[in-house]
């Protein structure tokens, strides 16, 4: 079972909506027909059905997942795997938090809506009341913390060492190493535009004004989607979601945590993202649900044109070499992050400084298709991770063509690689001596299965 379907797998429909609740007689589509559900599986005082498997086969199905065997058989034997940690999480008395399951449902139930289009459309597509449906993605997401604590506790720490890296490498056969696409890495020097007095004045008294019309009547989430800058919430009228105040900026989650009747709104909140007002939603133990209308000063057309200049002047610098490319981001660039990083942007996605070109976006995008390696662009706007207005140059340092990989270019990959074998070694020893102290019983319709570890077999004959 390779490691992308294994994540997948994991994530998949945001762990799938366990069919465990349904009645015997329940009725679920296969291959173009109708059977009837049936437990199929049972590990210690686990069960699994028919529907269970159909379930999570249909959405990657959905997904376009390819696989090299039987994809049920592998659906299967990832639930067996599951359901073995969470009855030994049980026999462990492996506590999980409540509040922090609750707060994944929560998102889990906003996130089906949102793709559903309503409440009503999901209570129909699943043919089950939404609170049918939030009971069984508690069960089911209650199963995946276990099993990922239990995970946790049978792996542990992973240390992998330089040797080990190298003799992983060595067992891989040449054919089937991965192929690593062309990659760059972009250094870019940024200045953030100043903000007069007057321009923070004007988005304060709009804040007021709309803070004024909340409390006099008018709907908080209505006026979201007219006036918030923050393309994240605004589709959900604001809403941020169950948070704890580590996830939320400081003086935003001191301000959303002072407030304390719902419906309450704040006063005028200037965080790292702009200035906001907070509406309290609910309240629960550590955790605040909030809404909020973001808005951020603009800078004046003056301003914009001396930082263009002088980020241009900078660009003929570099040009001329007269002076170099990391000086010339110590001195100059504006942006934190990237400074300390020799002027390298961080790929999100991977949080390597390689980027393929398609994960480029906007203004990067378009500079570099001019661009040679270590030639400068000319300035151009562009935003940073909070949003925020900025300008910035330019240059890619490094390319790398498509390859094979190696110890060589792709060491931390590789590293990453051998990481994941140790912990599936370690993984399957345990998987190979719980099978044979639990009770499981497989249906004989899978008993053809070719499952990675042939003990689920041997375990079902019990």
């Amino acid at each position: 079972m390779n490691k992308k379907y294994n994540i997948l797998l994991t994530l998949i429909f945001a762990f799938s909506i366990s069919a465990s609740a349904q009645s015997p007689d329940t009725t679920v589509h296969q291959n173009g027909s109708y059977v009837i559900d049936q437990v199929i599986a049972i590990v210690g005082n686990k069960a699994i059905k028919q529907s269970d498997i159909e379930n999570e086969y249909t959405q990657l199905k959905a997904e376009n997942f390819q696989s090299t065997g039987d994809l049920k058989c592998m659906v299967f034997e990832k639930m067996l795997q599951t359901k073995l940690m969470v009855n030994q999480a049980l026999l462990d008395s492996i506590v999980i938090s409540e509040s922090q399951l609750e707060s994944e449902l929560n998102q889990r139930l906003e996130q089906f809506i949102s793709q559903a289009g309503s409440v009503e459309k999901l209570e129909k597509h699943f043919d089950k009341s939404l609170a049918e449906i939030k009971k069984d993605l508690l069960e089911s997401l209650r199963d995946q913390q276990l099993s990922n604590k239990m995970q946790s506790n049978i792996i542990g720490t992973i240390d992998i060492t330089p040797t080990e890296v190298n003799n992983f490498y060595k067992k891989i056969p040449k054919d089937s190493l991965p192929t690593i696409n062309a990659q760059i890495e972009i250094g870019q020097i940024a200045a953030y535009p100043p903000f007069t007095e007057k321009a923070v004045a004007e988005v304060k008294d709009k804040l007021l004004d709309l803070r004024k019309r909340i409390v006099s009547g008018e709907r908080f989430a209505s006026l979201v989607v007219l006036y918030s800058e923050d393309p994240g919430s605004a589709g959900r009228g604001g809403e941020i979601g169950l948070s704890k105040k580590s996830a939320l900026d400081a003086q935003y989650a001191k301000v959303a945590f002072a407030l304390s009747a719902p419906g309450e709104v704040s006063r005028i909140v200037e965080s790292e993202f702009g200035y906001h007002i907070i509406q309290l939603i609910e309240r629960k133990g550590d955790m605040v649900n909030t809404r909020h209308i973001l808005m951020k000063p603009k800078a004046d057309p003056e301003s914009v044109t001396k930082i263009m200049h002088a980020l241009d002047s900078i660009a003929m610098l570099l040009r001329k070499d007269s002076i170099s490319f990391e000086k010339a981001v110590l001195k100059f660039s504006m942006d934190i992050d990237t400074r300390l990083n020799r002027g390298l942007q961080v790929n999100q996605r991977t949080g390597d400084t390689r980027f393929e070109k398609d994960q480029l976006t906007g203004g990067d995008l378009y500079a570099i298709k001019k661009l040679k390696t270590g030639e400068i662009s000319d300035p151009f706007e562009s935003h940073d991770q909070k949003g925020k207005v900025f300008y910035k140059i330019i240059s890619i340092r490094t390319q790398h063509e498509a390859h094979k990989a190696n110890l060589k270019d792709d060491n931390s990959m590789l590293q990453e690689m051998a990481k994941n074998a140790k912990r599936q070694s370690i993984l399957d020893a345990w998987f190979t001596d719980k099978i044979k102290t639990t009770y499981i019983h497989i249906d004989d319709s899978f008993k053809g299965c070719d499952f990675r570890s042939k003990d689920w077999l041997k375990a079902g004959n019990q």
